[in-house]
């Protein structure tokens, strides 16, 4: 973050502090501020369908604290995951245009409301792909992904990534040049697209609006700008990458911040590999950490009920993935224990920082070189 605005945002947090005397507590399991509530409860009983709990959005919808993540889901696996997902109590599902799964998604859905599923129970996000940022596709990919899905309406829709890439119109996929690299467009800006966002939201297409993969000015950048407000920022987080700040930006103007690859996203080194021949040496263990382990063992929970738990309490909406239907089970299975402060604060010394990230978007050839790439201070 660029001097000007550091001190921006110092002053903003020194006036917001003073003025409204904003404050985080966590008190059994609440986490709290005079803005926002975000209630994580805890309870003996197992969780029931009709009960999943929910944190209030921007917006005024609320959203489930669990959902599920679909990245990575084969169109082929989706029908018995996200089947059994809505029969367990999933309502959160999570998917994106470029996961290529939006048309079996919407089949199943298809089915589940045939049954007598309403959509009003369900919460489901999108995302502009990057090569459709620019303001002209827009309401193009939006309209694409309702259509595969089936709706009339989004419950989300997020701006996938702040950069852009051409688009391949004959594929609908980023162009590439001859070289490998991805073909930057640099006619367009965040700014300009959140603006037709925004006419999404007007034209009931999405009750709320989001971002993703997008750092603390960005997020800011468009916060000055929005007629309508960020309601969601969804991001790579987890206890190795923790986003201290950002959550911290977040909670003070009220997003709601939701984390994918909430376990480190074990599974990613051989999508990475096989799809962009994308190596990340030392791949993290999270879920083998002797920490995290200890504290499953106390509990007689799985590594992954512990680790996405902690997320809760800090006030954090999970959207794991998983294509084992045993996993799904335990992975919505969080709300019958609550870890003590201790635990929670030798979690949080697992973050490494920007050391933790796993996804910097290197897989796109040539990405560091767009103006709005997020990470150029990490390079």
């Amino acid at each position: 973050m660029c001097l000007r605005n550091m001190l921006r945002y110092r002053n903003y947090l020194f006036n917001t502090l003073t003025s409204q005397c904003i404050m985080y507590q966590f008190v059994n399991c609440f986490f709290i501020t005079t803005q926002q509530r975000f209630l994580v409860q805890s309870s003996s009983d197992q969780l029931k369908k009709e009960n999943m709990q929910t944190v209030q959005l921007l917006s005024g919808y609320d959203m489930p604290i669990v959902g599920l993540g679909t990245w990575q889901a084969k169109a082929e696996d989706i029908e018995n995951v996200v089947t059994f997902a809505l029969e367990i109590g999933y309502r959160h599902i999570d998917t994106a245009f470029n996961y290529n799964n939006e048309e079996a998604i919407g089949e199943v859905l298809r089915k589940w409301f045939e049954k007598g599923g309403k959509r009003e129970d369900l919460f489901i996000t999108s995302k502009l792909p990057h090569y459709g940022n620019r303001p002209s596709d827009v309401e193009k990919f939006i309209n694409l992904s309702l259509k595969k899905l089936g709706l009339d309406y989004l419950d989300m829709y997020l701006i996938h990534m702040p950069f852009a890439f051409k688009l391949d119109e004959n594929a609908y996929t980023p162009a590439v040049h001859e070289d490998g690299t991805y073909v930057l467009d640099l006619d367009t800006n965040p700014v300009s697209v959140w603006k037709e966002m925004e006419e999404q939201v007007r034209k009931g297409r999405t009750k709320s609006i989001g971002l993703s993969n997008f750092n603390e000015k960005q997020v800011l950048d468009i916060w000055e700008n929005a007629q309508i407000k960020p309601s969601n920022l969804q991001i790579e987080l987890h206890a190795y990458l923790q986003q201290n700040s950002l959550r911290q930006l977040c909670q003070m103007h009220n997003i709601i911040i939701t984390a994918y690859s909430p376990l480190a996203s074990p599974g990613a080194k051989i999508h990475l590999q096989t799809k962009y021949k994308h190596n990340i040496e030392n791949f993290p263990d999270l879920l083998g950490h002797p920490t995290v382990q200890k504290i499953s063992a106390e509990y007689k929970k799985s590594p992954a009920q512990i680790l996405l738990r902690y997320l809760l309490q800090i006030g954090v909406v999970v959207i794991p993935k998983s294509s084992s239907l045993e996993r799904l089970k335990t992975n919505i299975d969080l709300f019958n224990f609550s870890l003590k402060e201790e635990e929670t604060k030798l979690l949080s010394t697992l973050d490494k920082g920007p050391r933790g990230r796993i996804f910097n978007f290197l897989f796109f050839k040539g990405v560091e070189n767009h103006p709005h790439y997020p990470f150029k201070d990490e390079l």
